[in-house]
């Protein structure tokens, strides 16, 4: 029997790709190098997509601790800010995409917040901030995004990240 929630396709919630989905992009989105330039690049493409999309986020690029790159669009605020430090911080912490670990938990029947351990005023396992990897490096750094819903805002750093490393290639 299938219930009516009134709510149209497009306004249901969209289910979490699988494990193995979201832990091959983290395979296949690796750099040969990461400079400062690169971080211009690519928090500059963010922004042209999310203008073009008039998403209201913020963009924060960061190598070895040190911000490269962070704008914040119209439509976005302080909160924004708060929660790209916060989801930054698991991505430091477990070497993986905020979504991804936030993922693993619910993979195993709990959520980040009851069985981390760690301070959710400091850390969020939601969506939006991706290890950047360099190939033989290892994580370097953190792109991140907040302002969407939290599987848009990875998939748009997903996105970004495709289309950046696809004409490094």
């Amino acid at each position: 029997m299938t219930h009516n929630t009134g709510l149209t396709p497009k306004f249901q919630p969209e289910l979490t790709p699988p494990l193995e989905e979201l832990e091959a992009q983290e395979r296949r989105l690796v750099f040969r190098q990461f400079t400062h330039e690169d971080a211009w690049a690519l928090g500059s493409l963010l922004v042209e997509l999310a203008r073009e999309r008039q998403a209201p986020v913020a963009v924060d690029i960061r190598r070895a601790g040190q911000q490269l790159f962070h704008a914040a669009l119209p439509g976005s605020t302080p909160d924004n800010d708060a929660w790209i430090d916060r989801k930054r911080r698991v991505v430091e912490r477990y070497g993986s995409a905020s979504y991804l670990v936030g993922a693993r938990f619910r993979a195993k029947g709990s959520t980040f917040e009851e069985s981390s351990r760690l301070d959710p005023d400091e850390y969020a396992a939601h969506g939006g901030s991706f290890p950047i990897t360099v190939e033989g490096v290892g994580v370097v750094g953190t792109v991140t995004v907040s302002g969407l819903p939290q599987l848009q805002d990875h998939r748009f750093v997903v996105e970004a990240l495709e289309e950046f490393l696809s004409k490094d290639r």
